[in-house]
């Protein structure tokens, strides 16, 4: 994984953590009979043709991520350090949709084993594997005492949520955010809390119905259905819903007679023939899991993007935009600037100048928060002073702020912001160049929950092509931030990179202290400031001479 898990106020997500409902305990009095049934659970093992040794039991999840290579791996998570390159082009939006993989078959045919199978074998970052499961519809009370009963069938198309499904995929396929819910077995309802997840190249969508909706079967890219023998499947139901979902044998077998062997010949085995490929055995079939690999790596190399080439040969010789403030060069503003620009300016002298100029960044930023009518966030306000007198003044309106960062030179910002802007929430983007195609990834990101209705203030120190600005920009507007919204800030800017935010996002407000000209071929401005990470943090320069950060969030 390439994100810390979701922590209580904040959604992270590079790469989204698979999700396993955990099972709660039964009641004292049914305890010998759980143990009955884990000791049928074992039982079964036996009968099921081997998968390999030293792998851990199945569990049902919401979403899972790979990305390679691995950086860290510790007893319980791994920490991935490959990015997501631009799935947008030079113009903000979405040349290409995600490639999705739809995965069918029948209840316990292999098909997440399948899927995982897959996700090693592509090898690149940010897979996303979304679970049919997980989309169950909410269950009425009598439903609910149905379930119970084992008298519900769960395997009927009615039984699931199309509309969230096709929604959901859908944003997906768009690169947005998405709200996932996670679906507790073992009460048969949903549970509070839902899972966010987004980014994708490739999405794996798994489901029993996966091929039965119209609309849906029209989202996916390839469709292939995981064909296991009958009495293959019934095992491990056996096995999964004892150890994993609380039930007895007499439960389950009663169930798969009633509901899971009819509605398979009735709804999934026909669709069957809409497949573009059938895996017999299930995992076991590694030739047609090598042929699927290699066809999704050839569409994934049709949907590659160059997006800064592209940015440093448009925009050219065009005026500044108007939605570009630069703080007025007074003749404190030009003593900081040179300063902080002197090649010879100590570590010290250079974090205090620099931290005077964010605040005065901060508080003339604040300034350009909209108070006009009607959607206005400055509005009249009445107060009494001390001496009985009122005194009408402006109040903010807007639901609250919110500053992000993009690592690491644009959390030396967050102090400045935190100090004008009380109790301001903070998230953080990671975005760092491939040094082999020159292209900004996204590592990692967190963000506060509900960022839609905030105002954001977008932060890094230095803009040079704004490669890394507009992708940071995009990953905004995938959280459902209005454009408006957004105020991108820095430090120092070169044209090149305010004409391309400008032009990708014509609505974000960019503010800056200063704009340069010029843009190496390196991608470095000139006259410039050189690495700002590096002199800031008192860390080794990059051997080019990168004005960037870290060859990190490089525009």
């Amino acid at each position: 994984m390439a994100a810390p898990p979701v922590s209580a106020d904040t959604s992270p997500s590079p790469l989204p953590s698979t999700v396993a409902p955990d099972v709660p305990g039964r009641p004292a009095e049914q305890s010998e009979t759980a143990c009955e049934d884990r000791s049928n659970a074992g039982s079964l093992d036996r009968l099921l043709p081997p998968v390999g040794t030293g792998r851990s039991p199945r569990k049902r999840t919401t979403s899972q991520c790979k990305s390679e290579p691995p950086l860290l791996r510790t007893s319980k998570r791994t920490i991935y350090t490959a990015g997501r390159p631009p799935w947008y082009n030079e113009h903000g939006t979405q040349s290409k949709e995600a490639f999705a993989i739809g995965l069918g078959g029948g209840s316990a045919s292999g098909k997440t084993t399948v899927a995982r199978m897959i996700i090693e074998a592509l090898d690149v970052p940010w897979v996303v594997l979304l679970s049919m499961d997980s989309f169950y519809k909410v269950l009425t009370q009598q439903q609910q005492e149905q379930a119970a009963c084992n008298n519900f069938n769960f395997d009927h198309p009615d039984a699931f949520d199309f509309d969230l499904i096709i929604s959901t995929l859908k944003k997906l396929k768009q690169g947005r955010s998405v709200q996932i819910p996670i679906y507790d077995f073992t009460t048969h309802s949903r549970k509070k809390d839902w899972k966010t997840l987004y980014g994708a190249n490739v999405i794996i969508f798994e489901g029993i119905m996966a091929f039965a909706d119209k609309t849906l079967l029209e989202l996916l890219d390839m469709k292939i259905f995981v064909d296991t023998d009958s009495d293959i499947r019934l095992v491990r139901r056996l096995r999964r819903d004892i150890s994993e979902r609380g039930r007895d044998i007499e439960g389950v077998i009663k169930q798969y007679n009633k509901f899971v062997k009819p509605a398979f010949e009735q709804y999934i085995q026909p669709t069957m023939r809409l497949a573009d490929i059938v895996v017999p055995r299930g995992s076991g079939n590694t030739v047609a899991i090598d042929l699927i690999v290699q066809h999704v790596h050839s569409q994934l190399e049709e949907r590659e993007l160059s997006v800064r080439a592209a940015l440093a040969s448009a925009h050219q010789c065009h005026p500044l935009p108007q939605t570009l403030s630069v703080l007025k060069s007074t003749p404190q503003v030009r003593g900081m600037h040179t300063i902080i620009r002197d090649k010879e300016t100590s570590r010290d002298e250079f974090i205090f100048y620099s931290k005077r100029l964010m605040r005065l960044l901060i508080e003339h930023a604040l300034s350009f928060l909209p108070f006009q009518i009607p959607q206005f966030t400055m509005q009249d306000c009445t107060v009494q002073t001390p001496q009985g007198q009122d005194y009408v003044g402006k109040c903010y309106a807007g639901k609250q702020i919110t500053g992000v960062s993009i690592l690491r030179a644009g959390e030396t910002m967050e102090p400045a912001l935190r100090a004008v802007c009380k109790d301001v929430r903070i998230g953080t983007i990671l975005i760092q160049t491939n040094q082999l195609t020159g292209e900004p990834e996204l590592h990692y990101l967190r963000l506060p929950k509900d960022i839609s209705d905030d105002h954001v203030i977008l932060m890094d120190c230095t803009v040079s092509t704004g490669a890394a600005a507009m992708m940071a920009v995009r990953v905004l507007l995938d959280h459902d931030v209005p454009e408006d919204k957004i105020f991108l800030l820095s430090l120092l800017m070169a044209e090149m990179g305010v004409h391309s935010v400008a032009y990708a996002f014509p609505r974000v407000r960019i503010i800056t202290t200063a704009v340069d000209k010029r843009v190496n071929d390196l991608f470095r401005i000139i006259p410039g400031i050189g690495n700002f990470g590096d002199r800031y943090f008192g860390t080794d320069a990059v051997p080019d001479g990168s004005d960037e950060e870290e060859t990190a969030s490089m525009g």
